[in-house]
């Protein structure tokens, strides 16, 4: 006998549809799993000495409940997986939607401090970050590091030493350090953390931000997020003391004529229309009459002695490094003096033509020209020939340095 179909199931029959994988929902959930479980490459979790600990008290429980068959074990044991998972979950929330962003000081001297800022936003809605730690380190592009010569025997003392002079030579090039959060950070709120290091030596300095840590919320789990975020800092050549020579003094503009900018000297520059402000002395009277209408008189400004700092960096100049390093300070420290006293008018790096040093901003690129600089292999080559007194570097024995003003000596470091 054939089975009828009850008349309130009529209509067409449907079949069972597989369960979609990709719905919103379901994706959602299976992403947020296999993230925990796998997390990306740049997170990794790290169990702290508690975390150890609590790992294996659970293992302990685990195996007496499952060995007693007892409830209370068994409940003792999900309590403790329980806070290593919302451990893991809440360093994972805690890290997320903070962003970051390194700002670096101007360009500072070598052996001066410089201090890196880290500007942090949060930008979750309803909970904040606590206890974030960055790790950032910073490194001299194309150094070469120095080792010690590794003593022979077992003398312990000498192997201490040579230990302790192997971390100095790592710690002149590359410096390491941790600034953390002492304060929670609300929702859409910000904050900024310095750091600060002390670059011993010019040149290009790479900032890095390596990566962000979070004990939060337990302490279990130490979670580090890698970030690799470089920034380039220039660091200038230090200053050096050095002693003044009475020497010559530099030529003034143009063969002893006047300058031909507004000044107070003696030399009648122009005249111009009165303007309010302008002194009842300078009014040119006959001038006043003779157009009708008032004028007052410019006078030239007064010569001042000029020089051009001319450097060469050959090896053939410069054999020793040393001596080479102390010949960039000494000129970038002349630079800076000469121009303060308003009396620097060109430099030149070896067989480039003078550059006129007009205001700051062409000093401050000359020292970051000074900062980078490095011994050439090629002949020496004389300066090139300026309306200026030519300043030139020289070694002076086998340490020294001395500055010639047109060949008489007037500085020595």
């Amino acid at each position: 006998m054939a089975w009828a179909r009850p008349s309130f199931l009529a209509g067409p029959r449907t079949e069972p549809q597989p369960i979609d994988p990709s719905a919103p929902g379901r994706r959602v959930w299976q992403r947020l799993l296999w993230w925990l479980v796998f997390p990306r490459v740049k997170q990794r979790f790290e169990p702290t000495v508690p975390g150890v600990v609590l790992i294996a008290l659970s293992m302990g429980v685990g195996m007496a409940a499952y060995n007693s068959a007892n409830n209370i074990l068994f409940i003792t044991l999900s309590l403790l997986l329980a806070c290593l998972i919302l451990s893991g979950v809440m360093s994972a929330i805690n890290l997320r939607k903070v962003r970051w962003t390194l700002r670096l000081p101007p360009p500072v001297r070598a052996g001066q401090t410089a201090t890196v800022t880290l500007d942090l936003a949060n930008g979750k809605s309803l909970v904040p970050a606590y206890g974030l730690w960055f790790e950032l380190r910073s490194t001299l592009h194309g150094a070469v590091t120095v080792w010690p010569e590794r003593p022979k025997g077992l003398n312990l003392k000498a192997r201490r030493q040579w230990w302790k002079d192997r971390i100095a030579a790592l710690d002149r090039v590359d410096a390491q350090g941790r600034t953390a959060m002492r304060d929670r950070l609300d929702p859409h709120g910000s904050q900024q953390l310095p750091w600060s290091f002390t670059p011993d030596r010019r040149g290009l300095w790479r900032v890095e931000l390596a990566s962000v840590g979070s004990l939060f919320p337990f302490g279990f789990l130490r979670k580090f997020l890698s970030v690799g975020e470089v920034r380039e800092l220039v660091v200038w050549p230090a200053l050096v003391e050095y002693r003044r020579w009475a020497a010559g003094g530099g030529r003034p503009l143009a063969s002893g004529n006047r300058a031909t900018r507004v000044g107070h000297g003696a030399d009648l520059l122009a005249v111009r229309k009165y303007a309010p402000g302008d002194s009842h002395r300078l009014v040119h009277w006959k001038a006043s009459a003779r157009t009708g209408q008032l004028l007052v008189r410019q006078y030239a400004a007064e010569s001042q002695q000029g020089y051009a700092l001319a450097f060469d960096t050959s090896e053939a100049c410069w054999p020793r490094a040393e001596q080479f390093e102390l010949a960039v300070s000494l000129a970038a420290t002349l630079a800076e003096d000469l121009f303060r006293a308003g009396q620097l008018r060109a430099v030149s790096l070896d067989a480039e033509p003078p550059c006129a040093l007009r205001g700051l901003a062409e000093l401050e690129e000359f020292l970051g020209r000074l900062a980078v600089v490095a011994r050439r292999s090629a002949p020496c080559v004389p300066p090139s020939s300026t309306a200026f007194s030519r300043i030139t570097l020289q070694p002076d024995g086998p340490r020294g340095v001395v500055a010639m003003i047109d060949g008489q000596p007037a500085a020595q470091a």
